[in-house]
């Protein structure tokens, strides 16, 4: 599937390896947030959400990436998807952690987490042979709906977080978070999930080969990330932190929308489309 080592470059088997040393290190990670709760300094909101996360971890994104990697490995082009998309979710997930979270003695587990994902999803953008994957989208996928859909969402996405800072900077109204946590948040989304969202909206509308591949992998971090946004404000809004519904509606609304659109996307890609072998 990727470039072989005869020309100085990873193998697939290399990549496959460390992917499975990033899900072991993803599940210690969350394992030890777990059973040592008091290492997260931060205020008891934050602690919360935290919490929502480390369970989400453990419980869905430790599994569906080793399912991804089982499935990538196999050459499947529905697994190489979902094993990219899995690795755009850790990246941004120990990005949030890295900057979001009080320093604390997980602090070098993200920094490797992070790096490693970052390493592995830049290196298999880069050998990926993008037109073979593209293929293997069903000749009648709505690939403009979809398009659309994607775009649609992302620019929701950047209104929220545009609307917010802007009334709490010109009209002086409240943010829903403390000024930090919104602004590590929103600038994380800012950066790294709009532009994958509407690039990819986008890129697929344009029936360019790589939207798929872009849209994949942005609807797959971005759908598993609005489940932790949504399920920590439930928490929050159960534990009285904040008054009801809180940010629920918000982020209810849109991990509806964007796992309608991811789902229809991946049920437009052959299960049976693979890698030829002589790519792996």
């Amino acid at each position: 599937m990727f470039t072989p080592t005869s020309t100085g470059k990873p193998s697939a088997r290399r990549l496959f390896q460390l992917s499975w040393g990033l899900a072991a290190l993803m599940a210690i990670q969350a394992a030890l947030g777990r059973a040592f709760p008091s290492e997260y300094r931060d205020v008891e909101w934050i602690r919360a959400a935290w919490f929502g996360n480390d369970w989400i971890t453990l419980v869905a994104a430790v599994p569906l990436l080793c399912l991804a990697t089982l499935g990538a490995s196999r050459r499947s082009v529905l697994g190489v998807l979902g094993w990219m998309g899995m690795l755009g979710y850790a990246l941004y997930n120990y990005a949030f952690y890295l900057v979001g979270a009080s320093l604390n003695s997980f602090f070098l587990i993200y920094v490797t987490l992070l790096v490693v994902s970052g390493i592995l999803l830049v290196v298999a953008v880069r050998t990926l042979p993008v037109q073979q994957v593209a293929g293997a989208l069903a000749p009648g996928a709505p690939v403009r709906i979809l398009g659309a859909a994607y775009a649609v969402i992302g620019g929701l996405l950047a209104l929220v977080w545009v609307v917010f800072w802007a009334g709490y900077v010109f009209a002086g109204q409240p943010l829903p978070v403390e000024r930090e946590a919104f602004q590590v948040v929103a600038a994380l989304d800012m950066v790294l999930m709009v532009p994958a969202l509407i690039g990819g909206g986008i890129l697929l509308w344009r029936r360019s080969d790589w939207g798929l591949v872009v849209a994949a992998i942005a609807g797959i971090q971005g759908t598993l990330y609005l489940v932790i946004l949504s399920i920590n404000s439930f928490l929050a809004v159960r534990g009285g932190l904040v008054e009801g519904p809180g940010e629920l509606p918000v982020w209810g609304t849109l991990l509806l929308l964007m796992a309608v659109a991811t789902v229809t996307l991946l049920l437009n890609v052959r299960s049976e489309a693979r890698l030829p072998d002589a790519a792996s």
